[in-house]
C-alpha cells in the first residue's frame, strides 16, 4: 500500500457539500433517502465536525461521517475515489474518526456496510471492524 505523504483529513464546510454529492455518485456504494442537499445541510447544521474529508493535492479523495449521539458512535459514508484506493486514505479517515469519539467519550464504533460489498468488508475487518450476527438494522422511512 502506498501512503499519501500530503493528504489532509478536515471537517466539511457548507461549501463542500455539493462537491460530496457528486463524489459520492463516483465513490460510494448504494445511495440513501438522504443523499441530496437538505440532508446533507442538516448534517453539517446539527454537528459540524461530523463530515471529514480527505484531500491531496486540492482534491476530495475521501469522504467518512463520524456521528456521535452522545451514546453510540455511527461511521457512514466511508469512501475513497476510485483512483486513490490502497493508498491509506480509508485508513486515515477512520483514524480521524476514532480520534473524533474517543474525545467525544465514545466507545465503540459500529459501521453500516453493505452486505454485498466485498471491497468495503474487506477494508473495514482491516481496519480492526467486525460484523456484529446477533443483530440487523431495521428501517422505516418518514414522511417528509
Amino acid at each position: 500500500m502506498q501512503h499519501m505523504d500530503d493528504l489532509s483529513i478536515r471537517a466539511a464546510t457548507r461549501a463542500d457539500l455539493d462537491e460530496v454529492l457528486a463524489f459520492w455518485k463516483v465513490a460510494a456504494e448504494g445511495t440513501s433517502i438522504s443523499d441530496d442537499r437538505a440532508g446533507v445541510v442538516r448534517l453539517v447544521e446539527r454537528d459540524p465536525a461530523c463530515l471529514l474529508l480527505a484531500e491531496c493535492e486540492g482534491r476530495l479523495a475521501g469522504t467518512v461521517i463520524a456521528g456521535f449521539d452522545g451514546w453510540r458512535c455511527h461511521l457512514y459514508r466511508l469512501a475513497v475515489h476510485p483512483a486513490q484506493r490502497r493508498r491509506g486514505v480509508a485508513t486515515a479517515l477512520l483514524a480521524a474518526a476514532e480520534e473524533r469519539f474517543v474525545r467525544l467519550g465514545g466507545r465503540r464504533g459500529d459501521a453500516m456496510v453493505l452486505d454485498d460489498n466485498a471491497r468495503a468488508q474487506h477494508a473495514w475487518r482491516a481496519a480492526g471492524y467486525e460484523p456484529e450476527s446477533r443483530w440487523s438494522r431495521w428501517v422505516k422511512h418518514l414522511p417528509h
